[in-house]
C-alpha cells in the first residue's frame, strides 16, 4: 500500500497528490512504453472522490469465516524468563531444557550457536535469553498474538528470526519483544497494532500440531450437467494453506486502464509498494496467475475490498479498492480469473485499483514484471 511520509505522521496515498501516468495500448514485446506529461481528465466513471466519500464506499463478497485472527483469539499469558547459564543434564535434549527453563527452543539455539540437529553433551554450559515466551495454541496467528501483546508482528518475526513460510506450531514458543506493560488495557493493546499486508502475508496463518503439514486446496467438484457450477468451498479460518508449488509463468496484467500512480517514491519523498489503475467501476479485476487465496476482506481500512493471492516461486499479488469480492481465503484461482470488481473503497480518490506485486516479502514493481502494452 501507499504511505505518505510527512514529518511524524503517516498519511494515506489517496490523500495526498496523485501522479499520472498511463499504459499506451499496442506497444508490442521490446517496444519503449512513453507516459505522457500528467493530466486531471479522467473518465466521467473515475473523477475524484473525496476522503469520507471513499471511506464509505461498501464492499460487498462471498460468505465466508472471519479471519483465523479474529476466530481464534489469543490471552496474553507469556511467561517471563529471567536471562540464565543451564548445564546440561545427561540425557537432556533441546527441547527438555527449553520445557524446563521455559525459553523457546529456536532461541536457545540461536544464543548458543547450535545447529540441526542440535545435539547437546552432558556438562555442556548454554546461555537461556531471557524474555517474554509465549507458548503457540492450536489455531493461533501470528496477528491474533502481536495484537494480544499490542507489539508489531513484524519485530515479531524478527525477535524469533521466522522464515517463510511463516507458518507456526502448535506448542512453539515464541519470544515476544519489548518491555511488559502491565498498565495497558487490552483495547490499547489491540489498538497499537496496525494490520498491513505483510503482517497478513506473515502472520495470518493459523498454527498447527506438531507434524501436521498446511494443506493445498482443491478445487469444488465438477457440477451436475446443465446445472450452475458451485462456488469453491469455504475454507474453515483454522485451517491453514500454502501457496502452489509450481511457478507462475508469466502474468497477465490485472485490468487494463491508466497508471495513476507508480512504484516507488514520489516527489516529495512519499513512497507507494505497488501501482494505481484507473478504471470504471465494476471493472472486472483478473488473478495475474493460478495461485491461492490468501485474504478476502476489508480489514486493512487504507486499501477497502482487498484480496491477496500466493503465487509458485515466492510471489504474492495484491489487489485492493474493490468494491466486490468475488473469491475467499483458500479458494484456488486461475490465471485470467475475475477475483473482484473495481471500485472505489478505501482511502481511493476515484474508482482504481491499487495492484502489488511481491517476491517473497519485497515489494517490487510490477510494471517490471508485467507484458509490455
Amino acid at each position: 500500500m501507499t504511505r505518505w511520509r510527512t514529518p511524524g505522521r503517516l498519511l494515506p496515498g489517496g490523500l495526498a497528490a496523485v501522479l499520472t501516468g498511463c499504459i499506451p495500448p499496442g506497444v508490442p514485446d521490446g517496444g519503449t512504453v512513453r507516459y505522457p506529461a500528467p493530466t486531471a481528465t479522467y473518465p466521467a466513471a473515475a473523477r475524484p472522490r473525496t476522503t469520507s466519500q471513499a471511506m464509505a464506499a461498501p464492499v460487498t463478497q462471498l460468505p465466508a469465516p472471519r479471519p483465523a485472527w479474529e476466530a481464534r483469539p489469543v490471552t496474553p499469558d507469556a511467561a517471563i524468563v529471567t536471562a540464565q547459564t543451564y548445564t546440561v543434564r545427561s540425557g537432556d535434549t533441546l527441547a527438555a531444557i527449553a520445557d524446563r527453563t521455559g525459553a523457546s527452543a529456536d532461541a536457545i539455539a540461536r544464543a548458543n550457536a547450535l545447529l540441526p540437529p542440535y545435539v547437546v553433551v552432558a556438562g555442556q554450559t548454554l546461555s537461556i535469553p531471557g524474555g517474554r515466551y509465549h507458548r503457540v495454541h492450536p489455531g493461533e496467528t501470528g496477528i491474533a498474538i502481536a495484537r494480544a501483546y499490542g507489539v508489531p508482528w513484524s519485530q515479531v518475526v524478527a525477535a524469533n528470526d521466522l522464515v517463510e513460510p511463516f507458518i507456526l506450531r502448535a506448542g512453539q514458543r515464541i519470544l515476544i519483544p519489548g518491555v511488559p506493560d502491565r498498565t495497558s488495557s487490552a483495547a490499547e493493546r489491540a489498538a497499537a497494532f496496525r494490520l498491513d499486508v505483510d503482517s497478513i502475508l506473515t502472520g495470518g496463518e493459523p498454527a498447527v500440531a506438531a507434524n501436521q503439514p498446511a494443506v493445498t486446496p482443491t478445487p469444488a467438484p465438477r457440477p451436475t450437467p446443465g446445472a450452475p457450477k458451485p462456488p469453491p468451498r469455504a475454507l474453515p479460518a483454522t485451517t491453514p494453506v500454502i501457496a502452489p508449488a509450481a511457478a507462475p509463468g508469466r502474468f497477465i496484467w490485472p485490468v487494463s486502464g491508466q497508471v495513476v500512480r507508480r512504484f516507488g517514491a514520489g516527489a516529495s519523498g512519499e513512497r507507494s509498494d505497488g501501482i494505481k489503475i484507473a478504471v470504471p467501476l465494476n471493472t472486472p479485476v483478473k488473478s495475474i496467475a493460478d495461485g491461492t487465496v490468501a485474504y478476502a476482506g476489508d480489514g486493512i481500512a487504507a486499501l477497502g475490498g482487498l484480496v491477496i493471492i500466493r503465487h509458485g516461486g515466492g510471489w504474492t499479488s495484491v489487489y485492493g479498492h474493490a468494491a466486490k469480492l468475488l473469491v475467499r481465503r483458500g479458494d484456488p484461482v486461475t490465471r485470467g480469473q475475475t477475483i473482484a470488481l473495481s471500485g472505489a473503497t478505501g482511502y481511493a480518490d476515484r474508482p482504481e485499483l491499487h495492484f502489488e506485486l511481491r517476491r517473497g516479502r519485497t515489494p517490487v514493481d510490477p510494471t517490471a514484471q508485467l507484458p509490455r502494452r
